[in-house]
């Protein structure tokens, strides 16, 4: 599967997760310990923010807050439309090149993730796809690292070995499914 189509899928998949929150308190705890629902929805607006200016070298800009629903929905358009028009081969971070399908996947993860902790949040069971978990593990297993613990993600949560893509996904970045 193609960076594009992962990146796709993580987006159709969180977009139906951010649906349900329009209707959820934006306090509302969520399985990211340190951040309720408000907090999560702004990461994901950032996050998204980053995977833009990373395609297009501009920025989408500070959307209100009233509506993260519905900024999020502009968002992942953006996002979506400036990886069909065809985005650069490397991305800077910091002074280092970056090949872009290596961002964007990296970006899959991180909002197919979000999107299962904001679906958690409104209390909705959406398990995440088995084939995309399956495609994203890999690359969470390659970019998520021991420094990565206690900062970015909680320590990996054991499962039995022949559970689901899903579940090896969220249990690895510290979720318990």
């Amino acid at each position: 599967m193609s960076a594009g189509e992962l990146l796709e899928r993580s987006l159709a998949y969180a977009l139906g997760s951010v649906a349900g929150a329009r209707s959820v308190c934006p306090g509302s705890d969520t399985p990211c310990a340190d951040w309720n629902l408000g907090e999560l929805l702004g990461h994901l607006d950032d996050s998204l923010d980053a995977l833009y200016e990373g395609l297009t070298g501009g920025s989408i800009g500070l959307l209100p807050h009233a509506d993260r629903v519905c900024g999020f929905r502009t968002r992942a358009c953006a996002v979506l439309g400036a990886w069909a028009a065809g985005p650069p081969e490397d991305v800077l971070v910091g002074e280092r090149p970056l090949d872009v399908r290596v961002m964007a996947a990296v970006g899959a993860v991180e909002i197919t993730v979000h999107g299962w902790d904001v679906a958690r949040a409104c209390g909705l069971s959406r398990p995440v796809p088995e084939d995309l978990a399956a495609e994203l593990l890999p690359v969470a297993q390659c970019v998520v690292g021991e420094e990565d613990r206690g900062v970015r993600f909680a320590a990996p949560v054991t499962v039995p070995p022949r559970v689901q893509a899903g579940t090896r996904l969220l249990s690895f970045l510290g979720r318990r499914p």
